[in-house]
């Protein structure tokens, strides 16, 4: 699978809210970055983390808009919209950046255009 289609595949697992799939795509040691938060360090700590995303945006999806590579790194353009569980409309748009290592995600680090939201 080329560093496109892993980063393609990742925001489609995260649409689907599986974290077995997602687990799948992470290294054991792999570190995310979320705005306003501790760095995650860790694939199970990455999966606590999307679990309590997912409960308090019960809908949420990614629109993928452009995917720029290079060599083992790729930064996906990208726009969302969902709800929050109080059914306030939300949506967003940002770039997340990706390392990856024998295939799998090694680094995510994401940036947000509006962060008051969190």
């Amino acid at each position: 699978m080329t560093i496109e289609q892993t980063v393609i595949k990742f925001f489609e697992v995260f649409n689907s809210r599986d974290l077995d799939l997602m687990g799948d795509l992470l290294l054991p040691d792999a570190e995310f970055y979320f705005p306003k938060t501790q760095p995650l360090i860790g694939k199970d700590r990455i999966l606590r983390f999307l679990s309590i995303l997912f409960r308090q945006y019960p809908e949420l999806s990614f629109e993928v808009q452009r995917v720029i590579c290079q060599e083992d790194k790729a930064a996906v353009h990208w726009t969302n919209r969902g709800s929050n569980r109080r059914k306030e409309p939300y949506h967003n748009e940002g770039v997340t950046i990706l390392e990856l290592q024998a295939d799998k995600i090694k680094f995510i680090s994401d940036f947000f255009k509006d962060t008051e939201k969190f």
